[in-house]
C-alpha cells in the first residue's frame, strides 16, 4: 500500500496549529510533518504534544523555499500538504485513498470549504474551492469559490490542486522539480501552486477532483478577500502570473488563445493604470526575473516534448483533454474509482 506524508507548514501560526494539527494526525497518515519556519510561538511544543515531527528552519524561508525544504525532508510514496488554517475532515485521507491507484495520476484535489475562522461554528455552506484551473486568458482561479458545495458533488479531471490542501505523488513532484526547487522560490507565493500544476500538465500527470475528502479552509487571500489583502501580495499575485505564463505557455497553445490572450493583458494594463498603479511595478519586476524564467522555460518545454512523444502523447491519442485548460464548473463524472458503481455519484461526507 502506498505510503501517505502529511506536511503542514507553520510560520508562527500556533493557534491555527491547535486546530488542524490534531485533525491531520488522525488521519492514519504514515507520517505528519510540521515545518516550523523559525518559529517564535508555540508551534514546537504543540507538534510535540500531538506526536508530529517538527522540521526546524532555523531562518525563516519564503513558502515556496520553506515548503521545498519540507518536501525534501520527508517521506511518503504521496504527499499531503496542507495550511496551517486548513481543517481536514474525518475521513478525509480515506477518501483520496481508491484514487492512488492509477498510475498516471500525479494529485488528488480535495472539496475545500469557506471557513471565517478555525472553530466550527465559523464554517460557512459555501465552496471555497474545487480545484483550480487556468481559463484562455491564461488567469488562474478557484473553481467554485464562494457557489454552493452541491453544484461540485461529482469526481472528475481538474487543472489541479491549491496549495492550501492538495495530495501530490512523489514521483510527480521529482518530475516536476527544476533542480532541488519543486515550487519555484523565485515566484515565492502567490501562483506557485497554479504553476506547479501546470508544470505537471505539461509534462503528463493527470489531477482528479474527489468531493468526499472534505477540508474547512480559512482563506487569506481569495476572489472574495482582494481588496482586503495589503498591495505588496496584489503586486506579488499579478507579477507571478505574468512569470508562470512566461514559463509554461506552449507556443501552439499561444496561437489557440492569443485573442483571448493578448486581450486580457490589455485590459489588466489598463487596470493597473486607472486604478491600482502599483501594480505597474510587477512588470518592472518581470524584465528582472526574465532571465531566471527564460531559463526555467527552456527545461520545461524541453521536458514538455519529451512527455509528447510518451505519457502524454498516448493520452492525446486517445482522445484526452489538452494539457489542463478545462473550463470551471462541476467536473464530468468519472466510474474508474474503485468501489464506485457505474452511473452513480459518489456522496461527500457529511
Amino acid at each position: 500500500m502506498s505510503r501517505v506524508t502529511i506536511l503542514i507548514l507553520s510560520v508562527n501560526e500556533a493557534p491555527l496549529l491547535r486546530w488542524s494539527l490534531p485533525a491531520a494526525c488522525a488521519q492514519g497518515a504514515d507520517e505528519v510533518v510540521v515545518i516550523d519556519n523559525a518559529c517564535t510561538d508555540a508551534t514546537p511544543e504543540i507538534t510535540e504534544e500531538h506526536g508530529a515531527r517538527r522540521l526546524r528552519l532555523t531562518r525563516r524561508r519564503g513558502y515556496a523555499a520553506a515548503m521545498n525544504a519540507g518536501l525534501a525532508a520527508c517521506g511518503g510514496d504521496w504527499i499531503l500538504w496542507c495550511n496551517a488554517d486548513c481543517v481536514l475532515e474525518p475521513g478525509f485521507l480515506e477518501a483520496l485513498r481508491p484514487h492512488l491507484f492509477s498510475p498516471t495520476l500525479g494529485s488528488v484535489v480535495p472539496r475545500l470549504m469557506r471557513a471565517t475562522g478555525m472553530e466550527p461554528e465559523k464554517r460557512l455552506n459555501e465552496l471555497d474551492a474545487a480545484g483550480m484551473t487556468i481559463d484562455r486568458r491564461r488567469k488562474n482561479t478557484l473553481v467554485g469559490h464562494g457557489e454552493s458545495p452541491e453544484l461540485y458533488t461529482r469526481s472528475g479531471p481538474v487543472f489541479g490542486g491549491d496549495g492550501a490542501c492538495v495530495l501530490y505523488r512523489r514521483e510527480c513532484l521529482e518530475e516536476c522539480a527544476i533542480g532541488l526547487e519543486v515550487l519555484d522560490e523565485d515566484m515565492g507565493l502567490w501562483a506557485t501552486d497554479a504553476d506547479l500544476a501546470w508544470r505537471a500538465q505539461l509534462l503528463g500527470w493527470e489531477s482528479r477532483y474527489e468531493p468526499r475528502a472534505v477540508a474547512w479552509h480559512k482563506r487569506f487571500y481569495s476572489p472574495s478577500t482582494r481588496s482586503q489583502v495589503d498591495e505588496a501580495h496584489r503586486r506579488l499575485q499579478f507579477r507571478n502570473r505574468l512569470l508562470m505564463v512566461i514559463k509554461n505557455e506552449s507556443c501552439a497553445g499561444f496561437l489557440r488563445s492569443w485573442p483571448s490572450i493578448v486581450g486580457y493583458e490589455i485590459l489588466a494594463l489598463g487596470w493597473a493604470i486607472l486604478r491600482e498603479r502599483f501594480l505597474l511595478r510587477a512588470y518592472v519586476d518581470v524584465v528582472r526575473q526574465l532571465p531566471a524564467a527564460r531559463r526555467r522555460r527552456r527545461w520545461v518545454q524541453a521536458r514538455r516534448r519529451e512527455a509528447l512523444r510518451g505519457r502524454l502523447g498516448a493520452a492525446r491519442r486517445a482522445g484526452g483533454p489538452p494539457f489542463g485548460l478545462l473550463p470551471p464548473g462541476p467536473p464530468a463524472p468519472v466510474n474508474d474509482v474503485p468501489g464506485n458503481t457505474p452511473g452513480t455519484t459518489p456522496q461527500p461526507s457529511a
